[in-house]
């Protein structure tokens, strides 16, 4: 069965997931890994042919994934979204819902794709983006101490450089 609420007067109502699961060929699924049922009769969570997951997987209603993925233990993939062929998703790594995730795309370990990712990618972070971005970006963080402090050592500089313009100024 897959999450499904309505809330009316504040309460939590269960609205029954009432779609089917499709798994092909060849296709591995780990332990204490679950796959909610598509929404509506009409519609399908499907798992192509030769994908392998780990367990503690969560897979949610309308979620297609392509043939031979590799999905990691402890990843979440949202509702609706799409997973194209050949893609890697390392641990604990996941896909918000309505969105696609390009072929032959690697989202690294402990990374969020929030947004559609083009075929190819290699992202990780949260956001997800490019992987030689976030590595620059994380690079960048470890020195922001010492640029901050460097800063506020130039702000003060900065004043007091006015201080005695402003004094120079006056005296003429």
């Amino acid at each position: 069965d897959g999450f499904g609420f309505a809330t009316v007067s504040d309460r939590h109502h269960k609205i029954p997931q009432i779609g089917t699961v499709i798994i092909e060929d060849d296709v591995e699924i780990g332990a204490n890994t679950t796959v909610d049922r598509a929404t509506m009769t009409n519609g399908a969570t499907t798992i192509k042919r030769g994908t392998k997951i780990d367990n503690l997987v969560q897979i949610a209603h309308n979620v297609v994934i392509g043939e031979d993925c590799r999905i990691a233990a402890q990843v979440g993939l949202a509702g609706s979204s799409e997973i194209k062929d050949r893609v890697t998703i390392a641990g604990q790594g996941g896909a918000a819902g309505h969105l696609t995730v390009g072929e032959d795309s690697v989202i690294l370990a402990k990374s969020a794709v929030t947004k559609d990712t083009p075929a190819g990618s290699y992202v990780s972070g949260f956001p997800a983006r490019p992987h030689a971005n976030e590595l620059r970006i994380r690079a960048s963080l470890r020195k922001l101490p010492a640029m901050l402090h460097e800063f506020s050592q130039l702000q003060k500089t900065v004043v007091e450089l006015e201080k005695k313009l402003h004094q120079i100024n006056e005296s003429k």
